[in-house]
């Protein structure tokens, strides 16, 4: 009969602590951003997808169509797609594709770049309704920008 009433009073007991705590926990301010009509500010060394750096003297991609960045990356998730005009002694970027689908975000795209013409982005908000949505046109998103997926 004696255990009885001591879990009665124990089961009191943590009920009243656990109370406590939730009112306490009640009275301090919120710490939840609502997302859509708040957003988080990003830390400057967050990584997400790569984007194409553009030169500030023609407006254009630094990128120099080497492929170092395609052949370093372990997803296979960039082509890069150039031509030569002719008389020109160098090639002209045409087109640069991302499968985000297929990106691991290791980095190693960003570090073998010899002139660091692909950096992190601070877009955080991906969200699609299907894959097609995430294989992104980087030197149409430097064209205008950056923005939204493509």
């Amino acid at each position: 009969m004696s255990g009885y009433f001591s879990d009665l009073y124990h089961g009191t007991k943590s009920l009243l602590v656990g109370l406590g705590v939730t009112f306490k926990e009640m009275l301090k301010p919120t710490v939840t951003v609502h997302y859509p009509r708040e957003t988080l500010t990003i830390t400057p060394n967050y990584r997400g997808h790569i984007e194409l750096v553009s030169d500030e003297k023609t407006g254009g991609s630094l990128c120099i169509t080497c492929g170092m960045c395609a052949r370093a990356c372990p997803s296979a998730c960039i082509s890069i797609h150039s031509e030569k005009p002719e008389g020109s002694k160098k090639k002209i970027l045409t087109g640069f594709e991302l499968d985000f689908t297929r990106c691991s975000l290791c980095g190693i795209c960003v570090e073998s770049c010899p002139t660091d013409a692909i950096a992190y982005s601070q877009e955080y908000n991906l969200a699609g309704y299907s894959r097609e949505e995430f294989h992104m046109d980087l030197l149409g998103r430097l064209g205008k920008g950056g923005g939204s997926l493509t």
